[in-house]
């Protein structure tokens, strides 16, 4: 098992977080692969080890995120379609809104049965239930105020035969702001959102250089919003900390965007992935 890295004061990320955040960052739709000692002397800087950082490369390679390419001595890495296709998805909900200004008041609800000798499927399905912003209500009740379609993703778990979809409105006495508060820890979600803020407004930005930083910061935003479904505003409490948490992830993710991209191209050394 590999450790997660916490620097003072900071939120524990796991290596993996980091790197998916460094190929998401620098290695993403630009077609190129980069060197393994590079990648090691990136994590080095975050506190990873060499060890540490080479077991999870391994792991992510076996699990079809990366792809190894060899010049001549030299190793070097490039994503796999599966993980281009993952980081893409990372991309989206970095790139995203923290609150939902469009909703039309209706909800998406799924429900699913699946025998017990399926255990795995199950908790497979609710972590991607989880990533596409889905919350659980009742026993195999898990509902969404997003329309979008996660028919793709079922179907990759060979799930859409077990599952159903509905669309539908809050109806009499029901209160979609109660379905929000039972379907969703919205109080754990806005402390990880204060917590983010405060650390990044106070000390994080010293600790490491400008791609360190980046890399970081990027990390640990995308562990807070895989757990944010992306509410409307109507269904959140007032003053909703994730905006300004936001805020504050975009200023310093453009501010040091430069001079990381000066010291990525120094420290990664790439070649042309075919």
């Amino acid at each position: 098992m590999v450790a997660a890295v916490a620097p003072s004061g900071g939120a524990a990320v796991r290596p993996e977080a980091l790197l998916l955040t460094l190929f998401g960052d620098y290695v993403l739709d630009r077609g190129i692969a980069v060197s393994t000692g590079g990648v090691i002397a990136v994590l080095g800087r975050l506190g990873v080890s060499e060890r540490a950082t080479r077991a999870t490369l391994s792991r992510m390679s076996r699990r079809g995120l990366l792809r190894t390419i060899r010049q001549g001595r030299q190793a070097f890495l490039g994503l796999a379609a599966h993980g281009a296709a993952v980081l893409r998805d990372g991309q989206r909900k970095l790139d995203g809104d923290i609150v939902e200004r469009h909703w039309d008041g209706r909800w998406t609800l799924l429900t699913f049965s699946l025998p017990e000798s399926r255990r795995a499927d199950r908790h497979a399905l609710r972590t991607r239930l989880g990533w596409f912003g889905f919350g659980p209500l009742r026993s195999g009740l898990w509902v969404s105020p997003s329309a979008e379609d996660i028919s793709v993703a079922l179907a990759e778990l060979d799930l859409l035969a077990h599952t159903e979809v509905f669309r539908a409105e809050a109806f009499m006495w029901t209160d979609p702001a109660r379905i929000a508060r039972e379907a969703w820890d919205l109080p754990e979600i806005a402390a990880g959102y204060d917590r983010f803020r405060r650390r990044w407004t106070d000390t994080a930005a010293e600790e490491f250089d400008e791609l360190a930083r980046r890399v970081r910061l990027g990390a640990e935003w995308l562990l807070l919003i895989r757990r944010d479904p992306v509410l409307p505003a109507a269904l959140l409490p007032a003053d909703w900390p994730g905006v300004r948490a936001a805020a504050v992830f975009r200023t310093l993710r453009q501010q040091w965007a430069g001079p990381a991209d000066s010291l990525a191209r120094a420290i990664l050394t790439a070649v042309v992935d075919e």
